[in-house]
């Protein structure tokens, strides 16, 4: 379930309207114990407005008497009934302006050593479009005579882990570890 919405204004307002220890409100809240202190006696979060959890369907008016009874026992927050929101993925990762022009090169070191990775998989690993994928392949590509292949991993346009498994997925074997390229001046 995912985290208490606004957690100090639902502390200041569980604090001025229920009899709950500061203890519970702290583990409900997932505060400290003394910022909860500190928040009752108005040292932290003075202009903070409550914001009440019954409104916003995180706790029952029962489960605060419940706990106002016993304070020994904790809080617990209500289930809601609304599906847990999805992890959007990552998206396209970010190459600086500098680097994206040897992502031809990273190409042709990917076509030369591995002829076997799918363009569909290229195109994920160095974040570009099937149809230069393609170019390079046929060696139509408007800038092939400057086009030298070079390892993407240290262009910086992929990691070793990401190339290994597209490796792999393909159906080639990854270098063992000790024969991976460390170093730019060891490359093809």
């Amino acid at each position: 379930m995912s985290d208490l919405l606004m957690p100090k204004a639902t502390a200041v307002w569980l604090i001025d309207n229920t009899a709950l220890t500061f203890a519970q409100i702290a583990d409900f809240c997932g505060l400290h114990d003394l910022e909860v202190q500190a928040i009752a006696d108005g040292d932290v979060g003075a202009g903070i407005q409550g914001y009440n959890p019954i409104l916003n369907k995180q706790l029952t008016e029962d489960e605060i008497k419940r706990c106002e009874a016993d304070p020994s026992s904790r809080l617990s927050r209500e289930s809601s009934a609304l599906p847990e929101p999805t992890a959007r993925t990552k998206g396209p990762r970010y190459v600086p302006l500098a680097r994206r022009g040897d992502k031809p090169d990273a190409i042709a070191w990917i076509v030369k050593h591995h002829p076997n990775i799918k363009d569909s998989q290229i195109s994920k690993l160095i974040g570009t479009t099937k149809d230069t994928i393609g170019k390079i392949r046929d060696r139509s590509h408007w800038n092939i005579a400057n086009i030298s292949a070079k390892h993407p991993v240290m262009l910086g346009l992929c990691s070793q882990q990401d190339l290994d498994l597209a490796i792999e997925k393909s159906g080639g074997t990854a270098q063992p570890p000790e024969e991976q390229v460390t170093n730019i001046s060891e490359l093809p």
